[in-house]
């Protein structure tokens, strides 16, 4: 290593969009649309942000001692409106990621449920669901049914953190679950045909979260997804049996 490698490395921003554009090109020839390849790289440049943020604000360095009180009270604010700058910079990002438009004037609304989230979510509920349960067929079709009614009940930003919230769900009621799929799942003496048919599907912890969470809006999207009532009340069933 010679001395110009030493000391701090910063990117320059067109090092950053060459990566970006490489990186999206790459995406295109392994079949993934643009739209949704630009979706996923700005949730990870506005998670990178949002996580620095957590960083930052949580161990800001006091100001040296020997500077006097003065000093020490423009080093904290200077600090914390960098910090705050910092967070506002990443919730932007968020909104750039999740905004179907340049011209969308309220990212919060609901919107219909793209590829890129519908996989997402796919990727969410697969792990959380095997360790809780051993992997069960439903149909491809039937389960991107679900994941939509499930996701129609957020806006794009809560879409966006939807696999954290899962992961808490799951962390918070893990006995309650182990008992409900122990119960009702495979390997249980349930078929997995009939109502309880959606406790054998991994999509079964998504709908779990949003009955927990936000019952009316689920049955709302269930209802309009023209989805069979008996696997919601079954899981409502097996939910409230699992106590």
């Amino acid at each position: 290593m010679n001395t110009a490698d030493e000391g701090r490395q910063q990117l320059d921003a067109a090092s950053v969009l060459n990566a970006k554009s490489t990186l999206l090109q790459l995406l295109a020839r392994a079949g993934v649309y643009t739209g949704d390849a630009e979706e996923l790289i700005g949730l990870v440049e506005a998670g990178a942000l949002a996580l620095a943020y957590e960083e930052l604000d949580g161990n800001v360095r006091s100001a040296p001692e020997e500077k006097g009180a003065l000093y020490a009270s423009g080093w904290s604010d200077g600090a914390r409106a960098a910090t705050e700058e910092l967070g506002a910079v990443a919730e932007r990002a968020l909104v750039r990621a999740v905004t179907s438009g340049p011209t969308a004037s309220s990212p919060d609304e609901r919107s219909p449920v793209g590829r890129a989230e519908m996989e997402r979510a796919k990727v969410a509920v697969t792990p959380l669901y095997l360790s809780f349960a051993e992997v069960s067929d439903l149909d491809p079709e039937v389960t991107e049914q679900v994941l939509g009614a499930v996701l129609r009940t957020m806006s794009p930003r809560q879409r966006a953190g939807y696999p954290g919230r899962l992961t808490q769900f799951t962390s918070a009621h893990r006995g309650h679950l182990e008992r409900l799929y122990a119960e009702y799942g495979p390997g249980s003496p349930i078929a997995i045909h009939g109502r309880y048919s959606l406790v054998h599907s991994a999509t079964s912890v998504a709908v779990l979260e949003r009955l927990a969470v936000t019952p009316s809006a689920l049955h709302e999207e269930w209802d309009a997804a023209e989805l069979p009532p008996a696997w919601l009340d079954g899981l409502t069933t097996a939910w409230g049996s699992a106590d």
